[in-house]
C-alpha cells in the first residue's frame, strides 16, 4: 500500500515538496487519448467534523462508461495552508485509488500539477507517489496569468508563472464557455494532457472523470455524516 507521511508542520511539508519535486517526470508523452482507462479523483470536506471524503472513478476512455469506482473517508490530518492542500487530501485520495479493482492508465485531478505556487500541486504529488501518469484540470485560475483563449472548443492560451515559464494552458472545452486550466502532473506532456481534457469533455466544460468523482465523493460524505 502506498503511504504518505503527514508533516508535523508547514516547514516539513515544504521540505517534502522540495524533495519530491525532483522526481516529477516530464519526458514521457503519456497514454494516448481515447484509449485505456482514465481515473478521476476528487474530494469533499465536512469542516465541522474534520472529515474528508475522496472518490476515484475509472472510465473507459473510448466510451466514457464507468468501469469502476471507490471511495474512502478519513479525518483531515493537516491544516489548511495555501499551496499545501495535497497534504490534506492525499492520504484519503490514495486510499480510494488503492481500493479500485483496476489500475488506471492516467489519473485526472480536480486541481493543479505544475501550475502551482511551488510547482508541485496535487497532480504532481499523486503522480510521484503512485508512479501513475497524472494531470490536473482545475475549474478556477490560481497563481498564474494568461490571455483569454479564443471562443471555440480546443482554443487555448498558455498559463504563465511569475518568471514567465509556461506551467499549463487555459483550454476551452466547449464553444463560448469559460476555459478550464490544464497542467502536467507526472509522466505526461502538456499537449497530451490537453488532448485528454478535450476527449473527456465531449458535452460539458468539466471532464467526465471529474463530474463522476465530484458526485461520488459528495455522496460518500453525506453517507458518512448521516
Amino acid at each position: 500500500m502506498t503511504t504518505v507521511k503527514t508533516p508535523a508542520d508547514e516547514a516539513e511539508a515544504r521540505a517534502i515538496q522540495d524533495e519530491l519535486r525532483h522526481h516529477v517526470v516530464l519526458t514521457e508523452v503519456g497514454p494516448p487519448p481515447g484509449a485505456g482507462l482514465v481515473a478521476g479523483v476528487d474530494v469533499a470536506y465536512d469542516d465541522a467534523r474534520d472529515l474528508v471524503a475522496a472518490a476515484a472513478v475509472v472510465l473507459d476512455a473510448a466510451t466514457l462508461a464507468v468501469v469502476a469506482e471507490s471511495t474512502a473517508v478519513g479525518h483531515v490530518s493537516f491544516p489548511y495552508v495555501p499551496g499545501l492542500l495535497a497534504f490534506r487530501e492525499l492520504p484519503t485520495v490514495l486510499a480510494a485509488l488503492e481500493a479500485l479493482p483496476v489500475t488506471p492508465d492516467l489519473v485526472v485531478c480536480d486541481g493543479y500539477g505544475l501550475a502551482h505556487p511551488r510547482g508541485f500541486g496535487l497532480a504532481c504529488h499523486l503522480g510521484v507517489v503512485t508512479g501513475l501518469p497524472s494531470m490536473g484540470v482545475a475549474k478556477n485560475p490560481f497563481t498564474f496569468t494568461y490571455e483569454e483563449p479564443g471562443a471555440r472548443r480546443s482554443d487555448a492560451a498558455p498559463l504563465l508563472a511569475a518568471d514567465g515559464a509556461v506551467v499549463g494552458r487555459a483550454l476551452r472545452t466547449q464553444d463560448g464557455i469559460k476555459p478550464v486550466y490544464v497542467s502536467v502532473g507526472h509522466r505526461v506532456t502538456l499537449d497530451n494532457a490537453c488532448a485528454h481534457a478535450l476527449a473527456l469533455s465531449p458535452r460539458f466544460r468539466i471532464p467526465e472523470t471529474t463530474r463522476h468523482a465530484d458526485s461520488l465523493c459528495r455522496r460518500a460524505l453525506r453517507e458518512a455524516t448521516g
